[in-house]
């Protein structure tokens, strides 16, 4: 009897010993999490609302009552252009693993979302999920860049070079940060979207302003805003929708999202209300444009700290991308004379640069961030920043250039006079803003 339980227990030792590689292999799965996948479902349907109607009000109000249609169509266009884009192939580019290229480019192993199923996950949320929450920034990135050639370029241009764009410049900058590619495999610091999303959209938005020129009568005629009422309900729906664009990128339901959601909040506060203070000093009153311009730079320059920074970190961001928003989008406009339509430059570009250097500044535990890497020095961290920063602006500079003066040789960029000076509304879309 003995000899038999004895010989049965060695049986289930071995037995059991077998079955731990598998043990193993179950406890580093990754596994759904509801929570998670709860928050990023409520994150994503932020984000998207971020561009319609968010973005379509916000740029729409300050344009003129002849053009507002044509902002709006093109913000709507956009979202539509690039979620077919994205299913086919942007996601790929973005987020598949490039073999040998993968430090550059995802390639094409994931192209029409191959793939990726109810079954497939992404850390611990669905893969679809994942997709499509990227795919929302991916969407409000080609249409912040609308603000800087609003009211002068054609619509079918803007389906070419945005479609274009997405592919051959949003794509690949995304994989080098987010996608395990060399900007982020070197320790460039950005949480959610200051290199990626802001600076990106910026330069491209400066490029598109220089090929194309300034407009009619610019800037000897007055063009105000025909309705600060949108711009102000559009840039509160961005400040709301932001906590998905930033808590949600840590794609969890934890403390770096709460955390994010905390900074977020307070630099955007702090920003609209440097601004403000900086215009009311140089113009003598505040304006209601002001205040709303400068909670978008705020917005905009936490968006790369907002899971490293601290609240006192926040709040030293907010402060200088509020006023050096404001100076790059009056004084630095007016003294290089481009016609930045609706600031694109001056608050993405401009705020995104201010944001991703200081990220390297107030990630710094002594500083109230979460800390830098072991061995990583504030110093260095930011030079390792700068490099992030230098390579979007030179390769999206270039590109879009590029992208652009090959369109205006082959349909034009740009409206004609008299289409221009009827407004695009009417022109273009054979509609009216308003029944006069």
């Amino acid at each position: 009897m003995y000899k038999q339980i004895k010989g049965r227990s060695v049986a289930l030792m071995v037995g059991l010993l077998g079955l731990l590689p598998a043990l193993a292999f179950a406890e580093d799965a990754p596994t759904l999490n509801s929570g998670d996948t709860a928050w990023m479902l409520t994150s994503t349907a932020l984000v998207l609302f971020m561009t319609i109607p968010g973005l379509a009000l916000f740029y729409a109000g300050m344009v003129r009552s002849k053009n507002v249609l044509s902002v709006m169509m093109q913000c709507f266009a956009i979202t539509a252009l690039v979620t077919v884009l994205w299913a086919i192939a942007g996601y790929s580019i973005a987020f598949a693993d490039g073999g040998g290229m993968n430090s550059y480019w995802g390639g094409f192993s994931k192209a029409f979302l191959a793939g990726v199923g109810i079954d497939t996950l992404s850390g611990s949320i669905p893969e679809t999920v994942f997709m499509t929450f990227q795919m929302t920034f991916a969407i409000i990135t080609p249409a912040l860049v609308v603000g800087a050639f609003a009211e002068r370029m054609k619509f079918s241009a803007m389906l070419w070079f945005m479609g274009l764009w997405l592919l051959v410049v949003y794509a690949p900058i995304c994989h080098w940060v987010w996608g395990g590619g060399w900007l982020g495999g070197m320790g460039v610091l950005d949480f959610a979207g200051g290199t990626v999303v802001h600076i990106n959209a910026g330069i491209a938005g400066l490029m598109a302003a220089l090929v194309m020129g300034k407009r009619k009568g610019f800037p000897g005629t007055a063009m105000p805003p025909h309705n600060l009422g949108y711009t102000v309900m559009g840039a509160s729906m961005l400040w709301v929708g932001w906590f998905g664009f930033n808590a949600g990128s840590e794609l969890a339901a934890d403390g770096t999202a709460g955390m994010a959601m905390a900074v977020t909040q307070i630099a955007t506060a702090t920003a609209a209300l440097a601004w403000m203070f900086a215009e009311w000093m140089s113009h003598g009153k505040p304006s209601v444009l002001g205040i709303a311009s400068g909670a978008v730079a705020g917005l905009v320059a936490i968006t790369p700290a907002s899971g490293t920074a601290g609240p006192m970190g926040a709040i030293a961001i907010g402060a200088a991308a509020g006023v050096g928003c404001f100076l790059g989008a009056t004084k630095l406009k007016r003294a290089m004379g481009y016609d930045d339509s609706l600031d694109a430059f001056g608050v993405h570009a401009i705020g995104g640069i201010i944001g991703a250097l200081l990220t390297g500044v107030f990630a710094d535990a002594s500083l109230g961030g979460v800390g830098l890497a072991e061995g990583i020095t504030i110093g260095k961290q930011l030079g390792t920043q700068l490099v992030g920063v230098v390579a979007t602006l030179v390769y999206t500079a270039v590109v879009s250039f590029i992208l652009l003066k090959i369109i205006d040789a082959v349909i034009g960029l740009r409206v004609s006079e008299e289409q221009e000076t009827e407004g695009l509304d009417l022109a273009l879309h054979d509609e009216r803003g308003y029944i006069l």
